[in-house]
């Protein structure tokens, strides 16, 4: 596949399709999976930061296209695009000055996630600030959950209580807050991982608000997902001298836990306990089981969990399946897995990125690189764009199998998707191009990393630099130099730190 040869070529391309469109024509049909991509290319591909993005989306989106569904999309697009979080805040300001564009809760949750995911956070603030001024409504506690969570991730304990007390004092003024905003702020260090502060917060704040069950559920799921089951075991007893019954979501996450250890025993026996203490098992709860099956190694069992789905009355999901694909691919019957894949869609029950991840990995170890290379062209066909932990794993093993043509396939279909590909298969790609003397294609690729407004790693452009020195080539090192220096000035941190 041809590389893209500059950012100019192809903005001109997309200027010149949106100037011939009718503003009529592009409302009717704006809302298309071909128009969303068209628009998320657009903006990821605008050149960053030499020119502002605002007069070329006034110049080629028409306010009356600015519909809520139409932003909704674009938004999660940008979002799963790893897109730069100063574009798409651009654009949803774009749209919030339209006065025929109604905002959605969605909408802003989302650029306030992108823009918080790459530390953005003064502009994350700026944000919450103007929706409280504008669209106060819009506030929620999930917005709240996600500037938190980030904050918890990035910076310190004083600072993510500090931004607690700022949404109560500043955000959310005139809202007395309660149990469900301090269960916001535990979950803000429970899925980090970090149990010591959400312990420390726990005791701190619980006189002023009582605790309820989900609160206790909330800092047993952290226990949970530091793979404790010792503390887990500990504080679910603890939760039970403090008065509280356990419910169907507690049973869950002690189910979870067990599974995730390999002690399916265990685990089975929690289901018999919480289904004595009155709670049906969900579609969720068995696919845990049948995960725990795979661990265990158990295929038999697993084929069993997934046929008591149907016994139970239950709709099989997509999460239900890939529970029992990964038992096939942990089993080495990827075969067996390939028809399941089939059988999922016949019955209408789409593949997801994990559906994709397992099948890759089973059939690395099994078909080498022809099975990886037949299934991924099969996933282009159905135009599906893999997450960035896909990305990468495909990306280090078409690289390592001397097919860097498909590692390059891989770049050029993310990038005309819109997408801005994670720093560590540019990485990996670059390694595999200039091993092979593909210079050029390594500086296009590096080049279109940074037009999308994303450092290439200290790695790439080392690299680089040695081999453009030794060639003579010194005005695209100073090319690349000057791009990356400029945007050094705008981000706040290395890209390895935003996925």
């Amino acid at each position: 596949m041809m590389l893209l040869t500059g950012r100019h070529y192809k903005f001109n391309q997309l200027f010149t399709i949106y100037q011939k469109l009718d503003v009529a024509w592009f409302c009717s049909s704006v809302e298309t999976e071909t128009e969303i991509e068209r628009v998320v290319r657009f903006i990821s591909d605008h050149p960053f930061p030499d020119h502002s993005l605002r007069p070329n989306l006034q110049r080629h989106i028409p306010p009356a296209a600015l519909s809520t569904p139409f932003v909704d999309k674009v938004l999660g697009n940008l979002f799963g695009a790893h897109s730069n979080g100063l574009k798409a805040y651009e654009f949803f300001k774009y749209c919030l000055d339209s006065e025929l564009y109604v905002p959605s809760s969605g909408a802003f949750e989302k650029t306030l996630h992108i823009l918080a995911r790459m530390r953005y956070f003064n502009k994350a603030w700026e944000l919450l600030e103007s929706i409280k001024r504008n669209h106060p409504s819009l506030l929620t506690l999930k917005s709240m959950s996600i500037m938190l969570s980030r904050i918890a991730k990035f910076q310190s304990y004083e600072e993510t209580l500090e931004a607690f007390e700022k949404m109560e004092k500043n955000i959310f003024p005139g809202k007395k807050f309660g149990t469900d905003e301090f269960n916001v702020l535990l979950r803000a260090f429970c899925t980090q991982r970090q149990m010591k502060e959400a312990r420390s917060v726990f005791h701190k704040m619980h006189p002023r608000f009582p605790p309820n069950t989900k609160t206790m559920n909330i800092l047993l799921l952290g226990f949970k997902e530091s793979g404790d089951i010792t503390a887990v075991e500990l504080f679910y007893h603890e939760m039970i001298r403090r008065g509280f019954k356990p419910n169907s979501i507690t049973y869950n996450i002690r189910i979870d836990v067990y599974c995730k250890k390999g002690c399916f025993g265990d685990a089975v026996r929690l289901l018999e306990e919480m289904e004595r203490a009155g709670f049906s098992p969900s579609v969720e709860t068995i696919t845990t089981l049948i995960h725990g099956a795979g661990v265990a190694h158990n295929l038999s069992k697993a084929k069993n969990l997934f046929e008591e789905i149907l016994r139970r009355s239950l709709q099989p999901d997509t999460g239900a399946y890939n529970a029992l694909l990964s038992t096939l691919i942990r089993s080495k019957d990827v075969h067996a897995a390939a028809r399941l894949m089939d059988e999922m869609e016949k019955r209408n029950i789409e593949h997801d990125n994990v559906t994709y991840h397992n099948m890759f990995l089973g059939l690395m170890r099994s078909d080498g690189i022809d099975g990886v290379s037949a299934l991924y062209m099969k996933m282009v066909k159905k135009n599906f764009a893999p997450k960035t932990r896909t990305v990468v794993m495909l990306m280090k093993f078409f690289c390592q199998n001397s097919r860097v043509d498909l590692g390059l396939d891989l770049w050029n279909y993310l990038v005309e998707k819109g997408h801005c590909p994670h720093s560590h298969a540019l990485d990996l790609l670059v390694t595999g191009l200039c091993a092979r003397g593909r210079v050029e294609e390594s500086f296009a690729c590096s080049k279109q990393m940074l037009e999308r407004g994303r450092l290439v790693s200290e790695r790439v452009f080392q690299m680089l630099e040695r081999i453009f020195v030794e060639m003579g080539e010194s005005e695209k090192l100073e090319e690349l130099d000057h791009m990356r220096k400029k945007l050094e000035l705008l981000l706040p941190l290395p890209p390895s730190c935003t996925v």
